[in-house]
């Protein structure tokens, strides 16, 4: 039986700008980080953590550091620190994150009702803050309270509304950053519902029901048998083991003013025991967010529609569960994929590269896209490399990798660019079949090798998120959890070309 999970996509806070400030609703100040007493203001207007009003004066000290909350008058008054330069986009989003939280908490600690005035903030923003500034805020606090929790105990209140202080100018601004974030959120969502429920067909339907009311949007679910057809031999190897079958997922934007066409595949491995190839049972539970590199296309495809960007865009999930049985595929096997490409088989474990060579195949001589990103959690091995908070691009050009770490950058996402290294494209080739799945040598670097096998030369990056995908721990806007990492870099990617 399917457990009930909450509602995807998750509801986040409203934003709203106003230039006045409103009665009842808690107020929020921020306060930046600076050794100079001298003045109660700062040159920018802001308060500085040396010099507070006495009716602001916390019991706590105060800091003024990116994150540093405290609550006042039980708490109709916040104070905010959003550290020692007010231009800094990336400390405007821990700060949001950090508020969100803190509000949260403060919330479910109340053991009387709670107003909806007493679930909003209202935060008085400095005169003529940067528009990155203000979007890296309204991230933050969409974000970083984000819950997702299945559970038969009623939902503990949390912030509904957002209000800042502001002038109208600051609109578009927030509704661009309103967007970025229900992607991030929505790619959020898939990755954590449990697997259980979250099976490929249901990720097709669910991908289908959250673009129903986008304008544009179109999606395509291949089943199993139209995979048979055509010949997808690595997504029906990977899909193979499971009483589940696979689907492959299309999503089709196309504006009459399209310029560019992008192509975005993404893994959709909806649950990965490593098949035959089997993981350990330590940290096998959170493979359900193995399918975030789908979820990150899915999210940011909707976004790019819900935006009207005038640029084509093609997503494709291959979505599979990596199961046991009798029928699974086994290290040994030759496989043949869209196309016609024949992998060797090495370790079954390796997965995520099988469904993605049918689908970057796929695409590429279905759609003639004018360029190709795909997006995976795919090596342990990038995890080692760059940890936990950096995604690896890897590249077949420089402006492409460039465009891509830009846009990561722009939107708060950390990208790293990872060689190519031609010496061991060789590894790559096998004696008894095309390619090889799992050749030896630096396993994100071959991964990367491999995917390129199926892209017919044309200008492509592989994200690999690995490390990114999960967190385990609060910090900036992400929660614990599947964080939504690449959804709003490819949106912000697909507007370049815009």
């Amino acid at each position: 039986m399917r457990v009930p999970v909450p509602t995807v996509p998750t509801r986040l806070p409203e934003i709203s700008v106003v230039d006045q400030q409103r009665r009842g609703v808690p107020l929020v100040r921020l306060v930046r980080a600076t050794d100079d007493d001298a003045a109660e203001f700062a040159e920018d207007g802001l308060w500085t953590a040396q010099q507070l009003p006495d009716e602001w004066t916390p019991g706590g000290q105060v800091t003024g550091k990116a994150g540093d909350v405290h609550a006042l008058s039980n708490p109709a008054r916040w104070l905010l620190g959003i550290g020692a330069d007010p231009e800094k986009p990336s400390a405007w989003r821990t700060a949001g994150g950090a508020l969100a939280r803190a509000v949260n908490s403060s919330l479910s600690q109340r053991s009387e009702s709670v107003s909806r005035a007493q679930r909003s903030v209202q935060v008085a923003l400095p005169p003529e803050p940067s528009a990155d500034c203000v979007r890296a805020f309204v991230l933050g606090v969409l974000l970083g309270g984000y819950r997702f929790t299945v559970s038969s105990e009623e939902p503990k209140p949390t912030l509904r509304s957002v209000v800042l202080l502001g002038g109208a100018e600051l609109t578009e601004t927030v509704r661009e950053a309103e967007r970025l974030a229900a992607a991030t959120a929505l790619a959020r969502d898939l990755a954590n519902s449990p697997s259980n429920v979250k099976d490929p067909a249901w990720l097709a339907g669910t991908t289908e029901r959250v673009a129903d009311d986008v304008a544009g949007l179109r999606v395509t679910v291949r089943d199993e048998a139209w995979l048979a057809e055509n010949k997808f031999g690595g997504i029906l190897a990977v899909g193979g083991g499971s009483a589940r079958p696979p689907r492959l997922i299309e999503l089709a934007y196309r504006p009459r003013n399209a310029g560019t066409h992008v192509l975005l595949v993404g893994k959709g491995i909806t649950f990965d025991t490593g098949g035959i190839s089997l993981k350990p049972a330590d940290g096998m539970h959170l493979m359900r967010t193995d399918m975030s590199g789908g979820a990150a296309v899915i999210a940011a495809v909707r976004a790019i529609a819900q935006a009207k960007l005038p640029v084509r865009v093609t997503g494709l999930v291959p979505a599979a569960e990596n199961h046991v049985s009798g029928s699974s595929y086994r290290p040994g096997d030759v496989v043949r994929h869209y196309g016609g490409i024949t992998t060797e088989v090495g370790n079954t474990d390796a997965e995520g590269r099988m469904v993605l060579a049918d689908a970057l195949a796929y695409g590429v001589d279905k759609f003639k896209p004018d360029v190709v990103v795909d997006v995976a959690t795919l090596t342990g091995a990038i995890k080692v490399a760059l940890g936990l908070r950096n995604g690896a691009v890897f590249a077949s050009d420089d402006e492409l990798a460039k465009r891509l770490r830009e846009a990561g950058e722009r939107v708060g996402e950390s990208w790293w660019r990872m060689p190519l290294i031609e010496d061991h494209a060789e590894a790559v080739r096998s004696e008894i079949a095309d390619v090889k799945q799992a050749p030896d040598g630096p396993g994100g670097v071959t991964a990367a090798l491999f995917l390129r096998e199926f892209t017919d030369g044309l200008p492509w990056a592989h994200l690999d998120i690995a490390g990114t995908a999960r967190a385990d721990k609060p910090y900036d806007e992400v929660t614990p959890g599947g964080t939504g990492f690449a959804a709003r870099t490819l949106v912000e990617f697909a507007a370049g070309y815009a």
